[in-house]
């Protein structure tokens, strides 16, 4: 079969060939050997940007480092500058990959990576894919996903759409009307697998539990569905499961990383150790025990044209006990550190408690669509949803009660009916938005 998508990534200077022959000899190094090939590559990247870029340079303050622990940990703040100034000798904005995080965060900016670092994010993608038999040269996609709406940017992704092998749905309205379309695509046309947002795409499974129908009955072809971006909750995916018929497969990434982790054959969630070094930190930036919840710190041990070294994500998350350093699995995601709620009593709350509180509650008859949870003031919060009839008095006490029960007393809910939720320029839904300053 004629390989477009390889061949769209060599012709933009991408070597992919060169790439997964390097991860396939990664994944050959044995498991005895494994910690010699983490501390070789932790040490050649540190030495490289502390001899090669200049910001790094500036951020570590000094040239001889000892430890490892003696790094800095390096925040999305410190990249607040013109992408020039933060690459490695050699490299131009002509001669790299450039993109741009998604600022779910709250801070944004421009990153950049060598070629090879980015052919091998790409080889990454496609080993963790095959694992459910998917490839990219010839697998058809379903895909969720945002779209530029204006003119160039809309043809630039139709464009690679077209080389990926995808059809793209829009995510911007996502009514009954729009999802019948989407099911007659499915009748159509012979889709391998589903990618995209994770709230669009649990949208879709409950239009299709509404009207009765399991995807496989009327799109045979299709073999799994991958979800990123957003948080997947147990009941989410055994629904999704029961309506497409298909394995769900949990995806963590970041695009100026790599992807993190994904789920494998045995449901557990294997982060990438192959091209990332993964630590969970305390307050005091010490190494956690698998087990213990902390802040995830990753190094990208690839990319020589600007630093990823000890780069606290903005994520909290769990490493399981069992985890190797060959095979790190990532046992929990709990969330944003920007997403935490404070309450009047000083306690502290990750903000997905409130959204997975009530959800457990405003799901339950089916008439709730989605929703989301803002913090307005301390004690304050209001829950924004699509629903085909206003929640009943209750409804609202109940989950009054079991946030109450959960978190503390004395808080007060707006519960506030819309026709849509506002998703972010991406296509977005962020659960839970803290409006007030921690």
């Amino acid at each position: 079969m004629f390989q477009l998508f390889n061949l769209s990534l060599k012709l933009n200077g991408f070597p992919v060939k060169e790439a997964i022959a390097e991860f396939e000899k990664i994944q050959a190094i044995s498991d005895a050997e494994y910690e010699n090939y983490i501390n070789l590559k932790r040490k050649e990247i540190v030495e490289y940007h502390l001899k090669n870029n200049k910001s790094y340079q500036e951020i570590v303050g000094k040239l001889e480092i000892q430890n490892w622990s003696e790094l800095p940990i390096m925040t999305k703040k410190e990249f607040q500058k013109p992408l020039s100034e933060r690459l490695s000798k050699g490299f131009t904005l002509k001669n790299v990959y450039v993109n741009k995080t998604s600022g779910s965060s709250g801070d944004p900016f421009i990153f950049a990576k060598d070629k090879f670092c980015h052919a091998l994010t790409w080889a990454n993608i496609i080993n963790r894919f095959g694992w459910f038999g998917i490839d990219f040269n010839s697998s058809k996609q379903a895909r969720f996903y945002g779209i530029p709406l204006d003119f160039i940017g809309n043809k630039k992704e139709r464009l690679k759409d077209v080389l990926k092998n995808s059809y793209r749905f829009t995510i911007f309205d996502l009514s009954d009307e729009i999802l019948e379309k989407v099911l007659l695509k499915f009748q159509n046309k012979k889709f391998d697998y589903i990618n995209g947002y994770t709230s669009s795409i649990v949208l879709f499974a409950k239009f299709l539990q509404k009207k009765n129908i399991v995807l496989t009955s009327v799109c045979p072809t299709l073999k799994c569905c991958v979800v990123t971006s957003e948080m997947l909750f147990d009941e989410d995916k055994i629904l999704m499961e029961k309506q497409f018929g298909v394995p769900i497969i949990n995806e963590y990434g970041a695009s100026e990383l790599d992807l993190i982790a994904f789920q494998n054959r045995n449901d557990e969630w294997q982060i990438n150790s192959e091209t990332l070094f993964v630590e969970i930190l305390d307050e005091n930036n010490n190494v956690l025990p698998n087990g213990k919840e902390g802040r995830i710190v990753i190094t990208s041990l690839y990319n020589k044209a600007h630093s990823f070294i000890r780069y606290d994500i903005g994520d909290i998350g769990i490493l399981d006990e069992k985890s190797t350093l060959k095979k790190p699995i990532l046992k929990k995601l709990i969330g944003r550190t920007n997403d935490i709620a404070i309450l009047p009593s000083g306690k502290k709350s990750p903000g997905l408690t409130f959204y997975y509180v009530t959800k457990s509650i405003i799901e339950d008859d089916g008439n709730v669509k989605e929703f989301v949870v803002k913090q307005t003031k301390i004690d304050t919060f209001d829950i924004e949803y699509v629903s085909q009839k206003e929640l009943d008095n209750n409804q609202i006490k109940t989950i009054e009660k079991a946030i109450s029960t959960y978190l503390e007393n004395g808080l007060h809910f707006n519960f506030i009916r819309k026709e849509k939720l506002n998703r972010s320029k991406s296509g977005k839904l962020k659960q839970f938005v803290s409006l007030i300053k921690n």
